[in-house]
């Protein structure tokens, strides 16, 4: 304790209030630790989450609203189920709660990285294929027209890193064509990546959602055609492409909440018709995709960031729902996507495979109709 007698008065003064100041910033301190253990204990409380009652939720929609108009006039949306608004508490409560556990094996599979693509894609003469670079990114001859999908070459998603390699480069893609039809599904970083956009040629034939011509253009690309949900365009040789809905979201640094639209695409052939689903939740439009375009032979479904399901549940699938989705388009094989090669979610990222092999197993689902690639692999349409 200090003796302010001996002191003169503009000393004491001083002293006092130095102490004055040092007692408030402990006390901000302590106060602040305080709310943050709060905080974080709260968070670490992990919620439930029924199942049951999320599937009622989704059945509930109705299907007129998949035609609904899908911008406010401020942003677009899902007319059917306006996402959930998730605020920074919810976020953190993500990140601080336990994730559940996984087997060392469920976390450290990955799949092969299939070795010669160029050589194995030549070899298959003048068939069409589909071959998976990796994540959401397919490569492929469809009625003798090439396509890439969702192309993502680079080694981050921003800042998730790469666990696997892509399993062609663009180098490679542009040894075998350089006449590409480009499908970006939305704007998200593991989807829109400016680098790969940047290294295909400028005349790449670009099929996007409402809201991104203008960051494809500022890359220099000079044929962009924007969709919105439901159009179709009729392309050369009888090939025709449909932009339809998606259960998603979009966002980019610098670029507000929704201002680009995310969609999914169906391409028919004569002979082939494969769907794309970019990225998603399960909901009713893929029942009414399914009605009105019977006899999709591919349906490229996302298996990714699943877990905790609490949080993601509506912009992403379980292996569950995937199957579900693939039930409602009626169709004849299912490629799951986006696996692999980023971890997104807490899920391990070859978990989804893992998952999606046991249910087939438990559901005694016909594993013929299940095609599980590996990066690299190269599937030619017969």
């Amino acid at each position: 304790m200090i003796c302010y007698k001996f002191l003169d008065k503009g000393r004491a003064v001083r002293i006092f209030s130095i102490m004055t100041r040092w007692r408030y910033c402990l006390f901000t301190m302590v106060a602040a630790a305080g709310v943050w253990c709060l905080l974080a204990s709260c968070a670490c409380i992990t919620p439930t989450f029924d199942e049951d009652a999320w599937r009622q939720q989704v059945m509930a929609a109705k299907t007129e609203d998949l035609y609904a108009s899908n911008h406010d006039g401020t942003a677009f949306f899902n007319p059917w189920m306006p996402m959930e608004k998730k605020g920074f508490l919810t976020l953190l409560r993500w990140r601080l709660s336990a994730a559940q556990d996984y087997t060392d094996m469920e976390k450290q599979y990955l799949p092969d990285v299939l070795p010669d693509p160029v050589k194995r894609i030549r070899a298959a003469g003048d068939a069409d294929f589909i071959f998976w670079v990796g994540h959401g990114t397919f490569f492929m001859r469809i009625n003798g027209q090439y396509w890439l999908t969702d192309p993502m070459f680079s080694d981050r998603a921003l800042l998730p890193k790469r666990r696997t390699p892509p399993g062609i480069t663009i180098d490679e893609i542009l040894s075998i064509t350089d006449k590409i039809n480009c499908i970006i599904s939305h704007n998200h970083y593991d989807h829109l990546d400016k680098k790969s956009l940047s290294d295909l040629p400028d005349d790449t034939r670009f099929f996007i959602p409402m809201g991104m011509k203008d960051f494809i253009i500022g890359l220099g690309k000079t044929d962009v055609v924007e969709m919105n949900w439901w159009q179709s365009l009729d392309l050369e040789d009888g090939t025709s492409l449909v932009c339809t809905p998606m259960q998603h979201w979009s966002r980019r640094i610098g670029e507000g909440f929704n201002d680009a639209l995310w969609a999914s695409f169906l391409i028919i052939s004569p002979d082939t018709s494969i769907y794309f689903d970019g990225d998603g939740g399960y909901f009713i439009g893929y029942r009414e995709i399914g009605r009105l375009f019977p006899g999709i032979d591919y349906a490229l479904i996302p298996t990714t960031a699943y877990h905790p399901r609490w949080f993601m549940h509506y912009a992403h699938m379980d292996v569950n729902e995937a199957i579900a989705a693939f039930d409602d388009l009626g169709a004849s094989v299912f490629i799951p996507t986006q696996w692999g090669a980023f971890k997104l979610g807490d899920n391990p990222p070859g978990y989804p495979a893992i998952d999606l092999r046991r249910a087939i197993v438990e559901k005694e689902l016909d594993p013929d109709r299940f095609l599980i690639l590996d990066i690299g692999g190269l599937h030619v349409i017969k």
